[in-house]
């Protein structure tokens, strides 16, 4: 009997994105259902009832909440293809710290203004500096080959265009090895046809940013 894979989800977001790309990097055929989260579905309520948000994948009629948690879950459960996580507990205890350490990079160069959004833009090109000085001289966060961290932090990559863009700053000139690192990732399949248009998530944030009230 062939597994029954749902993906509970809402297409702009980064934390979908991660177990969006996790399922690819794996192979695994899936259900997407993109959520309404004004008008969340039945499902959802029933399957997230502590946070009531997305991600939600639902691995045989089982929910597995939270992006961190899902593509672990994925990695473990479907293991006959390379895994995400390092077998060593000490790197994989290292690739856990650097995931937790990702959280909403980035959204307050689009959700703040004055001297707020200056605060934001040098503690968000900080952040990304100190995700370089650990990727280092290697191609990906994982080593040779993708892994969980590189999976966790790619999603924003694109809404950077969003975030230089509302921000007025560019990120490239700040940190070429990041930038480099992810149009390697872009190379790969499994992550370019995970994530949405750079142009589209802008969009989509300058609906936001109006809603919010920040013109």
């Amino acid at each position: 009997m062939a597994d029954e894979v749902i993906l509970l989800d809402f297409w702009p977001s980064p934390f979908g994105m991660r177990v969006r790309i996790a399922l690819a990097e794996k192979s695994v055929k899936y259900e997407y259902r993109d959520e309404d989260l004004r008008n969340k579905s039945p499902l959802l309520l029933q399957m997230n009832p502590i946070h009531k948000k997305i991600p939600v994948l639902i691995h045989n009629g089982r929910p597995v909440c939270e992006s961190l948690v899902a593509v672990q879950y994925v990695d473990e459960a479907w293991n006959d293809k390379s895994p995400l996580l390092p077998s060593d507990p000490y790197q994989r205890a290292q690739a856990r710290f650097w995931a937790d350490f990702i959280y909403d990079i980035g959204k307050k160069t689009w959700a703040t203004k004055g001297e707020e959004l200056e605060a934001a833009k040098k503690e968000f090109i900080d952040t990304l500096k100190l995700l370089e000085v650990e990727l280092g001289n290697k191609p990906y966060f994982g080593g040779e080959t993708i892994g969980y961290v590189d999976v966790v932090l790619i999603p924003f990559y694109c809404w950077f265009y969003a975030y230089e863009t509302c921000g007025n700053f560019s990120i490239e000139p700040e940190c070429p090895v990041l930038i480099a690192w992810a149009k390697r990732c872009m190379q790969k399949e499994s992550i370019s046809e995970s994530l949405p248009d750079q142009q589209k998530v802008y969009e989509f944030v300058l609906m936001m940013r109006k809603n919010l009230g920040i013109e």
